[in-house]
């Protein structure tokens, strides 16, 4: 291997190119952009906790959607025991009215289109 010491070095410059992001984020001690949501509301609490609803909501919005129109079934029991309405558009939108500033804020960031809209009126956008 004549060329051992140029490969070698080649490839320790390949690996520091390539994990430049991780590094960098690491040394400078920041986390990644995370979005900023804006919840224009009186209400307290969501039907769920805001971890479950951050990880889950895709799926018990699904699960809304199967029971109410296919079990005729509209009233969902929380883990605290207490009961909402099964509706996107009258239990969600009461605080999550802002569109752009809630719902679009980290779809977009995700890069999802979510199919909520094919069905449901998009909200008026409330004034701050």
């Amino acid at each position: 291997m004549y060329n051992g010491g140029k490969i070698f070095a080649g490839l320790i410059v390949f690996i520091c190119l390539i994990t430049f992001p991780v590094w960098y984020n690491v040394v400078r001690g920041k986390a990644a952009y995370r979005p900023e949501l804006k919840i224009v509301t009186e209400e307290k609490e969501c039907v769920e906790s805001s971890e479950y609803m951050r990880n889950e909501h895709m799926h018990l919005l699904d699960d809304w959607r199967n029971s109410v129109v296919r079990e005729n079934k509209r009233t969902y029991t929380a883990y605290d025991g207490k009961e909402h309405e099964m509706s996107l558009s009258n239990t969600c939108l009461k605080c999550h009215s802002n569109k752009a500033d809630f719902c679009d804020q980290c779809h977009n960031y995700l890069e999802v289109t979510p199919t909520c809209w094919d069905c449901h009126v998009i909200p008026e956008e409330k004034k701050l």
